[in-house]
């Protein structure tokens, strides 16, 4: 995708998703994810719910295997609705990441 073409698709968002699409380019650029977490030496430093021992890439996985949101929520009380919004977008930003974690962590 060019930029002239990204341009034309940002222009046509609606003022919801243009706030959304800032919120998510201004946490790139600063490497800070609003509810997630990377720390050396927790969760193995992966990215994580914040205050939780949550990998992101647990989550995606259950998302994968048919888990909705609602069951996730009932799995993991101790998180919120917000907290899934963060971590799948957090999840669409760093696929690369979320892929090598899962593949990682696959039981043979």
């Amino acid at each position: 995708m060019t930029l002239k073409e990204l341009e034309q698709q940002l222009l046509a968002l609606t003022p919801g998703e243009k706030v959304q699409a800032i919120k998510l380019l201004a946490q790139s650029l600063g490497g800070y994810w609003q509810g997630i977490e990377k720390t050396p030496r927790v969760c193995g430093g992966d990215a994580r719910i914040a205050n939780t021992r949550i990998p992101v890439w647990v989550l995606v996985e259950a998302h994968r295997l048919g888990y909705s949101d609602a069951d996730l929520l009932k799995s993991y009380p101790t998180i919120t609705a917000t907290d899934l919004a963060n971590a799948w977008g957090y999840a669409e930003a760093h696929s690369d990441e979320i892929e090598l974690a899962i593949e990682q962590n696959q039981v043979a």
